[in-house]
């Protein structure tokens, strides 16, 4: 029999909690038997939400926390004032041992502070960087950093590199996965001075399969599993991608309902639209992990409805099962014992 997962869920973050946040850790523990989700945040909130519904109760637990951090404020001096905030009462349990992950959809500046902070980075990693899973035509591609390094520096994209090389193969089952760095051009002498830096040092890492640049177009179609960059350029990347994807289903669903012919057309491919559409839905693949920390954080959408929840909590089952962060940390230990020899 597997080993338990616990898993503390900030139940006041994001736009719909605690409804979609509490909904979504209902189904995750009716997917999955051996998970524990505690629900952070305030008792009576919680209570009133899950009054009226069934649930394993063995499964799912209340955590009261009294505060909220919202997302317009201070992160940093928003986890030093509050210390009974969902956010940091989740990732305290972490840091105690009394839970495996911690998922969150609420303020991603608090989230970012809270896990270095609090968590704590594994030995040796510089900077955690969050890592979301693209929807490609081929499948999924592992976009590290899109939002925690802003002013990162070439041994930083290194090191993301390595850490999303693990990700991708022991969680998403891509072996020997292909690693590129985001460039506004193929040639190795093209890109900004971080880029121009940084892909000398990939080509030298023996532990990657680094194929060399991408530009954004060929993201979509799926030509590296691993795309690594700074965290302005790929939250850049993610957005447009995000806003792209939703305008794209939104014309295909107008135009297929402008006529009588269209709408017959549309009845005759909805089962096959409906499955590649669903593809693309990145909400399909759970939320985004900083990597690099000594438990797993995990951040969702602050849209999130229960079906991003869900997904992002059985994620983090796949994560603890495969000993991601002990991979990392003996992948980041081993570069220290060859730089002192």
């Amino acid at each position: 029999m597997s080993e338990i997962t616990r898993v503390a869920l900030d139940a006041m973050g994001g736009d719909n909690a605690p409804s979609e946040i509490i909904k979504g850790a209902i189904d995750a523990v009716g997917r999955e038997k051996n998970l524990k989700v505690f629900l952070v945040g305030q008792e009576e909130a919680i209570q009133k939400e899950l009054q009226n519904t069934t649930y394993p109760k063995d499964q799912i637990e209340i955590i009261h926390a009294s505060e909220v951090i919202e997302t317009a404020e201070p992160p940093v001096n928003a986890i030093r004032r509050k210390k009974d905030s969902s956010i940091v009462v989740s990732m305290n349990m972490v840091k105690k041992g009394e839970a495996d992950a911690v998922v969150s959809a609420g303020s991603t500046g608090a989230v970012l502070v809270g896990g270095q902070v609090l968590v704590g980075r594994i030995k040796g990693v510089e900077r955690p960087p969050l890592a979301p899973l693209l929807p490609t035509k081929t499948g999924v591609s592992l976009l590290i950093d899109c939002g925690a390094n802003v002013d990162a520096r070439p041994s930083h994209l290194v090191q993301f590199a390595k850490m999303g090389s693990i990700y991708m193969e022991h969680v998403m089952g891509i072996r020997n996965p292909k690693v590129a760095i985001v460039n506004i051009g193929a040639e190795e002498e093209k890109g900004n001075a971080l880029v121009k830096s940084t892909f000398p040092l990939l080509k030298e890492c023996k532990d990657i399969n680094f194929i060399g640049s991408i530009e954004a177009r060929e993201i979509p179609h799926g030509m590296a599993d691993v795309i690594v960059c700074e965290a302005f350029v790929g939250n850049v990347i993610l957005k447009l991608y995000e806003g792209v994807g939703a305008v794209l289903v939104s014309k295909i669903k107008d135009s297929m309902m402008t006529t009588l012919k269209t709408k017959i057309g549309a009845l005759l491919v909805k089962p096959a639209l409906k499955k590649t559409l669903k593809s693309f839905d990145a909400s399909e693949y759970g939320g985004a992990p900083l990597l690099g920390l000594r438990g797993l954080v995990v951040k969702t959408h602050g849209s999130s409805k229960a079906k991003e929840i869900s997904n992002s909590i059985i994620q983090c089952i796949t994560f603890k099962n495969q000993g991601i962060n002990e991979k990392i940390s003996e992948c980041i230990q081993k570069k220290e014992e060859n730089l002192e020899d």
